[in-house]
């Protein structure tokens, strides 16, 4: 639990529990809550004594969004924050240090108007030691100013609309502070990152530890793995060079049922715990820290995806991470957890998360819970030396953050182009995702990557297309097995681009249709939009699921995603309302989404097409809020 950080009485701490679930430790004050706050519309402000401080924010929440109690979407250019808190007690030569999950997107941090820390990029965590600029008594104070010029097109932006209104498929932006804020107390020398590599042929997991602060001579690290009551490893490491790397053996059971019993995969999410000591040379206890790690393996073989040297079939829902109330920053982690828990309830095992770098909360519950993820670089929209250096950067970062999470099974470093809009004409262009491609293949060899998701392909180990066609007919003939080498990549172009660039061969990789659907219902069709839409819920219902059943018949695909989790500002494609109420029942998703299974499937697929047949012959019209009001209860 954290620490209290000593706010005003008025103060309420917004708490996402613990933010850097590989590497937790127990003492750690949250500074989430009420901050002083600043728009700086021109960003001309430099300093701190320059700021008229006129308002009053709620963080981690963006100062567009109404959780923050701002809920100004106006241009601006740059916005100020400012808390106090008290110092925790240290002793021993302690460290105090400063977290920020995520600012967008240029930072500068004062404490107690000395210059703390800088930082460039709006997705990533970042964080310095502040204890010798911290005053001998009494309150200390945090300035921060983001600077995040709205009409820049060439940084990482995602989803977040250069127009003053949100149009067509993009939405509000995102300034500032939106994850949390945070302090932890550290020793002298202490446990900075570690990473884990899982190699299920070997029947090994990869370790690597660094560590921070002051170097040291004759340092021990300690491992102890344990999945419940059974020990793994329980090893003590030389730290060399202030690091420690190294190949978990573990004993093999052999016997398959029990392998499967200690492998990690969406129906049984079997998570190894792991303690971490850090011992000095005279044999004193330094540091202590919890981790997690996971055996299982992902892989391509052929034309499947593989899950521990399985072909699995993957059936995902594109997922934007937006909440009405709170933008890109969940409400709470129960928030986050639900947001997991749905995507199961609806049938689906992954979810490509579109056009954003996912809170490490939400990879924790995916962890926990089962939940297989496709990470996504967010575009910039500008081809240009800056925006490259600006995307290289931050998405090696990314990688850095979550490489250790089980649950994240594939790389999407480019999304339909974006930000290399001249792809089939300019080989600099080509250059550029082939290079991403084959750097995030070299960071992490272990996970495929998509090089270009969705069409115009130079470089991937999964062929991913983007078709929104709401004919399940034409979607059957086009990826039926023998539509794939005699016609698609030959003719076909869904979104009217090529799959395929350089005078590629399809070389046998999987192939994923990784968006369609977006099929819309929403009681207000003037102010929303879909790629097709539906009149009522009946006939919704009926198209996901005859659309559904369609792909799920494709034996050349390897697996879907699904557009969309949740209605999205104006985009009303979701299975779910923006509110994350279902609009339909959530068990007759779930039967859309995988198919009847079982004596129950079928009877609730029975007492669904029923329903349908009735509502044809009567044309009875049942008003969308009669569902949302019988789901909620």
């Amino acid at each position: 639990m954290p620490s209290e950080a000593a706010p005003a009485s008025e103060e309420l701490i917004i708490s996402h529990a613990y933010p850097r679930p590989q590497l937790e430790r127990d003492e750690w004050i949250n500074l989430n809550g009420p901050w002083d706050f600043s728009h700086d519309p021109d960003a001309r402000w430099t300093s701190p004594a320059q700021v008229d401080w006129n308002a009053r924010i709620t963080v981690p929440f963006a100062p567009e969004t109404p959780a923050s109690g701002i809920g100004n979407t106006a241009f601006s250019r740059a916005c100020w924050y400012r808390r106090t808190f008290e110092a925790p007690e240290r002793s021993g030569g302690q460290r105090l240090l400063l977290h920020f999950g995520a600012v967008d997107y240029q930072t500068t941090v004062w404490i107690n108007g000395t210059v703390a820390m800088g930082h460039e990029g709006g997705y990533m965590p970042f964080c310095a030691d502040i204890t010798d600029l911290l005053n001998e008594r009494g309150p200390q104070t945090i300035v921060v100013r983001a600077e995040d010029d709205p009409s820049d097109l060439a940084k990482p932006r995602g989803k977040q609309d250069w127009q003053l209104e949100p149009h067509s498929i993009w939405y509000p932006r995102t300034t500032g502070i939106w994850q949390t804020v945070w302090l932890e107390r550290v020793p002298p020398t202490w446990i900075g990152s570690v990473r884990w590599t899982p190699n299920v042929e070997r029947w090994e997991i990869g370790f690597e530890a660094k560590l921070d602060g002051e170097r040291r001579q004759g340092l021990r690290l300690k491992v102890k793995l344990q999945i419940g009551d059974l020990l793994l490893a329980d090893d003590t490491y030389a730290v060399v060079a202030g690091e420690v790397h190294r190949r978990i053996a573990l004993s093999d059971p052999g016997i398959d049922d029990y392998r499967n019993d200690l492998l990690w995969s969406p129906s049984s999410p079997t998570l190894a715990e792991v303690q971490l000591q850090l011992w000095g040379g005279r044999g004193e206890l330094l540091d202590t820290a919890r981790s997690y790690t996971a055996l299982r393996s992902i892989g391509v073989q052929g034309d499947r995806f593989v899950l521990n040297g399985r072909p699995y079939i993957l059936r995902m829902v594109l997922d934007q991470g937006y909440w009405p109330e709170s933008g890109l920053t969940a409400p709470d982690d129960d928030a986050l957890r639900r947001d997991v828990e749905l995507v199961k309830l609806m049938g689906f095992n992954g979810v490509r998360k579109h056009q954003k770098i996912e809170d490490p909360r939400y990879l924790y519950w995916a962890d926990k819970l089962g939940l297989l993820v496709w990470e996504e670089m967010p575009s910039a929209y500008r081809f240009t030396a800056e925006s490259v250096q600006r995307l290289t950067r931050e998405w090696i970062a990314a990688i850095e953050r979550d490489i250790s999470h089980p649950s994240i099974v594939a790389w999407v470093p480019f999304n339909e182009s974006w930000g290399v809009p001249d792809l089939p004409d300019s080989p600099s262009q080509r250059h550029y995702v082939q290079a991403l491609y084959h750097l995030t293949k070299t960071l992490d060899p272990t996970r495929p990557v998509i090089g270009n998701d969705g069409w115009e392909s130079v470089a991937t180990d999964i062929i991913g297309i983007h078709d929104y066609d709401d004919q399940p007919e034409r979607i059957a003939k086009r990826y039926g097995a023998e539509e794939v080498e005699s016609r698609l990549f030959k003719r076909e172009r869904p979104g009217g681009r090529l799959l395929l660039l350089d005078g590629q061969a399809h070389s046998g990789q999987p192939i994923m249709l990784t968006e369609f659907g977006g099929i819309a219902f929403s009681p207000d069709p003037n102010s929303t939009w879909g790629y097709s839409r539906s009149e009522n819920i009946e006939q919704f219902a009926r198209k996901y699921t005859e659309l559904l059943a369609a792909v799920r018949s494709l034996t050349a695909l390897a697996g879907f995603c699904y557009t969309q989790f949740a209605d999205t500002y104006q985009e009303a494609n979701g299975l779910l309302y923006a509110d994350r109420t279902p609009k339909f029942p959530i068990e007759e998703v779930a039967l859309g989404t995988r198919g009847p299974r079982t004596a129950r499937d079928r009877q609730v697929e029975w007492a669904w097409r029923e329903r349908i047949m009735n509502f044809q012959r009567h044309q009875y019209l049942v008003p969308a809020e009669d569902y949302r009001t019988q789901d909620r209860h």
